[in-house]
């Protein structure tokens, strides 16, 4: 039995921050229907292609049931309604004011069904002067100061290695905040309205630097933070064969220990009182030697250094198949291909068991959605 047994996931969300969201809830036992158009979500057809399908599409609707409905259409949208009224959990992504012009906003659903979990995703929420505002992952870091922090030197600007919008600031607050309002619920026997905006939740992570800026006035500027490479003990630094050695010996202890294994001179020991001089002879060192000689000297130590994997490297290592971490199968459509299933942060307890899913075809579960009885 998994914890979300029994609960019934009406998603008219796409591409990836409430797939992802209704994913996790799906491999939690929660029973989820992707509302389609009559052709299909657009992820569908991104590359690359697997078996006749999207890798991206599959990997996050594995498990899920597909209903392909006109939601302009009336008979469409009532069969929507009929089934919105036994769910427990709504999730849509459009933007502010849509789902009420199709007759499916919050106020309306509420008086059906009194008891939904109504979850809004958005760039920037229901209110705001930016809420009807067009966005996507890159335009949310940004506009929230996010990428200032460390978007490397402005003639060569780093676009960020991850959709840390879509998914840290939309798919898992919108799970954390769907989760509570269900135990909310149990205890009042209320549903309610959950407004996810992807740009508020993106706060959070500069914690340490909003405490810095509303503490001391001094706002951190680019890469000069503690946390975005302003020391020498958090940076990468090249090594001669082209890798990079990730330095984190933030703590005394790893850094005294970090100083002895590159034989850094003692006198630059002291990284406060020069920070740019000691960055600078640390990477002179460094460079001076291959990968494979650092992560010899730093393999048996202490001191919070590593060698950068590739992702290929990553999903390799003996490490995380011990976890379990791609025991779940994804299976293509006529089962020809298969690929390990996208891991998702949930305890192994409260996941479903490993087990061998698909994504499903266009409207594959249509027939669920019965027409209303007068």
């Amino acid at each position: 039995m998994t914890p979300l047994d029994g609960i019934v996931v009406i998603d008219f969300s796409t591409l990836l921050p409430g797939p992802m969201a209704s994913l996790i809830l799906a491999e939690a036992g929660a029973d989820v229907t992707k509302v389609e158009r009559p052709d299909g979500e657009e992820m569908r057809r991104y590359d690359p292609d697997w078996d006749g399908v999207s890798t991206n599409f599959a990997l996050l609707n594995r498990g899920k049931k597909s209903v392909a409905v006109d939601l302009k259409n009336p008979v469409d949208r009532d069969r929507v309604i009929a089934q919105i009224a036994r769910a427990d959990v709504l999730i849509e992504q459009f933007r502010p004011g849509v789902m009420d012009r199709l007759g499916l906003g919050y106020a309306a659903l509420r008086a059906l069904n009194p008891r939904l979990v109504y979850c809004s995703i958005t760039s920037y929420g229901q209110s705001g002067p930016l809420s009807m505002t067009a966005a996507h992952d890159l335009n949310f870091v940004a506009e929230t100061g996010l990428l200032a922090l460390s978007s490397g030197p402005v003639e060569q600007p780093v676009v960020p290695p991850a959709l840390i919008g879509d998914i840290a600031g939309g798919a898992l607050p919108a799970v954390i905040n769907i989760l509570l309002a269900l135990e909310q619920r149990r205890r009042t026997g209320d549903g309610c309205r959950i407004d996810v905006s992807m740009a508020d939740n993106l706060f959070p992570f500069m914690y340490w630097a909003l405490g810095k800026g509303f503490g001391t006035g001094q706002w951190p500027g680019r890469s000069d933070g503690l946390e975005t490479g302003g020391t020498p003990r958090y940076r990468l630094y090249p090594t001669s064969d082209g890798q990079l050695v990730a330095a984190a010996p933030i703590e005394q202890k790893f850094w005294e220990t970090f100083c002895r294994l590159i034989e850094l001179p003692p006198s630059l020991a002291d990284d406060a009182a020069d920070r740019v001089g000691v960055i600078e002879r640390v990477a002179t060192i460094v460079v001076s030697r291959p990968a494979s000689h650092w992560r010899d000297i730093f393999a048996n130590e202490e001191c919070c250094c590593s060698i950068v994997r590739s992702l290929e490297q990553a999903v390799a290592h003996p490490h995380f198949h011990a976890r379990g971490l791609f025991g779940h199968e994804l299976v293509s459509a006529n089962g020809a291909a298969r690929m390990p299933a996208l891991p998702v942060p949930l305890d192994p307890g409260l996941r479903r068991p490993a087990q061998s899913l698909r994504a499903p075809a266009v409207g594959e579960h249509n027939a669920l959605f019965e027409a209303p009885r007068p």
